[in-house]
This record gives C-alpha cells, structure tokens and sequence, in this order.
C-alpha cells in the first residue's frame, strides 16, 4: 500500500493540474455561452454539461475510445510522438478535467451575465477593443465567480473516481489518489484506521474548498459599498 502522504500529494498534483487545465476553455467557453448568441447555442451548452448526468464510468470510456492507445486520437499521439496517455497520472488529470468541467462552466457563465453590458459597451465608447474590455474590465469584475468556479472544480477532482478508474486505472504511486485508495483499502481487512484518515482528509480539502467558494460568491453577490466620512 502506498503511504497516505504519496496518495494525498498525487491527489492534490492531479486535481490542480485538471484545474489548470480547465480554467483557459472555461472562461472562453463561459465567456461565449453569457455574451454570445448562435445558432446550437443548446447544443454547446448541453454538451458541456454532459458530464454533470452521464455516469462517470461513461465518461472514462469515452475518453478511453478517443485517447487510448488504440483511440481515435490516442493512436496518433503514439505511432507519431510516441505517447501513450491511457493508465498514466495524466490520464486521471484529464478525466478529472473533463467531469469537473461543466461546474467551472456554470459558476463562469454566472459571473459574466451578472456584469452589466452597459459597462463593457461604455469602455467601447472610449475606444477600447474587444480584447482590451474582456482582460481589463470583464475578467476583473467576474474574479470571484472564475475563483469560486476553480474552487469548485478543484473540489470535484479531488473526488473524482468512475472516470479516472476507466481510463487511467487504479495503479498504487502512478494513479491511485484518494477515491481509489479507499475503494481498494476497503476490500482489504483490518485497514479501517487509514480509510478514515483518507476520509477525513478528503472531507477536509472539500470542506475548505466549498466554504471559500461560498465566500467569493458572497462576496461578489453582495459587494462591499464604499464608507463616506
């Protein structure tokens, strides 16, 4: 059995890395969904939520079918540069990736409708171009929303397992991060004292994630006004 500090730390360098990996195609895809209208607008939004009622294990296989070694893309990746991305730590860092999508989606999209239009078509009025309004005036006002959006994700990677089980596996020290471990040690007998300290430490990083996310939306819901001496 792996020692607990190795599976927390892998768990923790997966759920950030899925994270990081989440954040640039979620403010875009947030971006377009709040500001944008097109045709198959429903259809984009139902594809990224997708996630949120397929089982997870679905999700894995999918993501096997498509990035495996024998995948549609997955066989590119190795006959051309050798990859080999299936049953690997980067593998569980893009199923978490994918299965926490849909809420960093969510809480960005939110973030963004609850900006007044009229202060973005102001900083057009002054000449500034599209690129200019969306880093200095869009991103700023909707920070709270894209961190708590982050938290959010964060969170549910820390939890993922049916999509992580399917395409990277459960293999100890390579992608075997909390979930997994506790499924495994569940099945072994008289190792109840670690599964609640995983457990507990799982509820631990949830807990903190959740609680600040709740505060930043606070926060942003109900912004502090100004004190006039």
């Amino acid at each position: 059995m792996t020692p607990i500090s190795e599976i927390v730390q892998l768990s923790l360098k997966i759920a950030l890395i899925a994270t990081l990996i989440d954040l640039p195609f979620a403010i875009a895809i947030g971006w377009l969904l709040a500001r944008k209208r097109f045709y198959g607008k429903i259809l984009v939004d139902t594809i990224v939520n997708l996630p949120l009622v397929l089982p997870p294990v679905i999700t894995g296989y999918f993501l096997l079918i498509v990035l495996g070694r024998n995948g549609i893309i997955g066989k590119y990746l190795y006959h051309f540069l050798g990859v080999s991305l299936s049953f690997t730590w980067q593998a569980a860092a893009i199923a978490a990736a994918v299965v926490a999508f849909p809420l960093c989606v969510r809480a960005i999209r939110v973030a963004i409708e609850n900006i007044d239009p009229k202060i973005e078509e102001a900083a057009h009025t002054l000449r500034a171009n599209r690129w200019r309004v969306f880093w200095h005036i869009t991103l700023p006002l909707a920070s709270n929303g894209i961190i708590a959006g982050l938290l959010l994700a964060f969170a549910r990677c820390l939890g993922e397992f049916g999509a992580t089980i399917m395409f990277a596996g459960n293999i100890a020290g390579e992608t075997q991060t909390i979930p997994l471990a506790v499924f495994s040690l569940a099945n072994q007998t008289r190792r109840e004292p670690e599964i609640i300290v995983l457990i507990c430490i799982a509820i631990a990083f949830s807990f903190g994630s959740l609680i600040v996310s709740e505060m930043l939306l606070r926060r942003w819901r109900n912004p502090v006004e100004p004190t006039h001496e």
